[in-house]
């Protein structure tokens, strides 16, 4: 890559990120700020609420900025090295931010926990890169509809992409790994298939745990199992594509699925997402 293709790259990717992020933080303002006062800097310790789903969701946010702060770096022609310790910092970089607004929003509180969320969901991509130049055990996100927004629409959403993002019953985070990575090259395993482990919870209309049980309600954790298609493992030499299933690798793509949940037990899902 020569050095005007290199100051190009950076010059698009500088812009690109700026433009990105502030139209994201401005979406994200009206999703969750709009109906609260702002008020004075302050914190909050939600670390025990909605079954530690929201914190997930930070693990799984800032890994995949980081994880792509990291190739995008690598595509500017950024060496290997910064790379790879500039690139695992953009989770937390980007995070850091919303948390400020968190705590000077009346309704939310700056969280120590979705700190240490967020610089887990970095280190997640820091140790991998460090240790194996690659990702090898990626978060994925599914979700599927709940009838639970119907009792409290402002707190789990009233669209569909609302409960997407608010309706935590209907989440669930994975860690999928990509097991031929671990085998010898020689091996048959299809490099397409991974294994999934996966977290849950459902039972909740209200983020407190004494407030859930004030309205009737007893939440409790499910834990899944399920096999796992990998994206980026199937060959194509279309350039389209190859972004198209790097994009969609944050996702999971419904599968059977064993679940254990602490309500019902042992539970099989013949398609689960």
């Amino acid at each position: 890559m020569t050095t005007h293709q290199k100051r190009t790259r950076q010059l698009v990717l500088g812009t690109g990120f700026v433009v990105g992020y502030a139209v994201s933080l401005k979406l994200l303002s009206d999703a969750w700020y709009k109906e609260y006062p702002r008020t004075r800097f302050h914190f909050y310790d939600d670390s025990h609420h909605w079954k530690q789903m929201d914190k997930a969701g930070h693990f799984w946010t800032a890994f995949h900025e980081s994880r792509m702060g990291v190739d995008a770096l690598r595509w500017a022609g950024t060496s290997e090295k910064k790379a790879i310790w500039l690139g695992s910092l953009v989770g937390l970089a980007l995070q850091t931010p919303i948390e400020i607004l968190d705590g000077m929003s009346e309704g939310y509180g700056f969280s120590n926990s979705d700190m240490v969320a967020n610089a887990a969901g970095a280190a997640g991509v820091l140790g991998q890169q460090l240790a194996w130049g690659e990702i090898r055990v990626m978060p994925k996100f599914s979700f599927h509809s709940t009838s639970y927004p119907t009792t409290r629409l402002e707190s789990l959403g009233n669209s569909y992409a609302g409960q997407v993002l608010k309706d935590y019953n209907g989440q669930t985070y994975w860690l999928s790994t990509d097991i031929s990575r671990f085998l010898p090259s020689s091996t048959r395993y299809p490099k397409w298939l991974n294994v999934a482990v996966g977290y849950g919870a459902a039972g909740m209309v209200a983020g407190d745990p004494a407030q859930n049980r004030a309205l009737g309600y007893r939440p409790y954790r499910k834990f899944y199992l399920s096999p796992d298609l990998n994206l980026q493992n199937i060959p194509t030499r279309s350039g389209l594509l190859r972004t198209a299933f790097y994009v969609l690798s944050i996702v999971r793509i419904p599968a059977p699925a064993l679940e254990y949940n602490t309500k019902r037990g042992l539970v099989f899902r013949p398609l689960y997402y």
